[in-house]
């Protein structure tokens, strides 16, 4: 499995205060990261799931769980913080979608309603954007539309780009959570946009020109 990217100079210095028994080193941590996972949250949280638990909460509970487990952490960390905290707090999501929505993890990114901008961002990434309809099109169109084929994509595909684009994770990053080398990790993102692209601007003006 490759190694992710490693954690930054500061984030090493407070890690080893914090190990330390600095709280406020460890509460710094946090707070650099938070940003990170409130969105994190965001885009992972489906959302009849959202309409329950309030996503600022989960980010909090992973707070207290990173605290209450940081010690063991620190003795192996066997995976940059960041990412651990990613795990923590894709732990606490799961166990709100099981006593919540009686329900397993379901396929990542199947039932993503996102703001319109999330969207927008996504079209910002799709290769040669700039000569397609999108220019011609409002906002809202272009979100539904990426929205609408996000959620045609089969599972894999929708998973790097949720990890690449809406967590905005390195490919390093990424190619250590799906458990691939970092070329196909790369390979496979790329892919994934030009399917999206193709969904979007090829077979849905063609769809759409069979009507007229």
């Amino acid at each position: 499995m490759p190694d992710p990217n490693p954690d930054t100079p500061e984030t090493l210095d407070l890690l080893v205060r914090a190990r330390a028994g600095d709280g406020i080193a460890f509460n710094r941590l946090f707070e650099h990261y938070r940003p990170y996972l409130a969105r994190m949250v965001r885009f992972r949280m489906d959302e009849r799931l959202r309409h329950r638990v309030d996503p600022s909460d989960v980010v909090q509970e992973t707070h207290l769980e990173a605290l209450r487990r940081f010690r063991a952490y620190i003795e192996h960390p066997d995976v940059p913080f960041r990412l651990w905290l990613r795990q923590l707090a894709a732990e606490r999501i799961s166990k709100l979608r099981r006593y919540h929505l009686h329900t397993a993890r379901r396929a990542a990114g199947r039932e993503l309603r996102l703001p319109d901008d999330s969207y927008l961002q996504l079209a910002q990434h799709l290769p040669g954007t700039g000569n397609t309809p999108s220019q011609v099109v409002s906002k809202e169109e272009l979100a539904g539309r990426v929205r609408g084929a996000v959620e045609r994509l089969e599972p894999a595909d929708r998973e790097v780009i949720v990890l690449r684009v809406f967590e905005g994770l390195s490919h390093d990053e990424v190619a250590y959570l799906l458990g691939i080398d970092v070329p196909a990790a790369r390979k496979r993102h790329s892919r994934a946009l030009v399917k999206l692209h193709r969904m979007l601007f090829v077979d849905g003006e063609a769809a759409a020109e069979s009507l007229n």
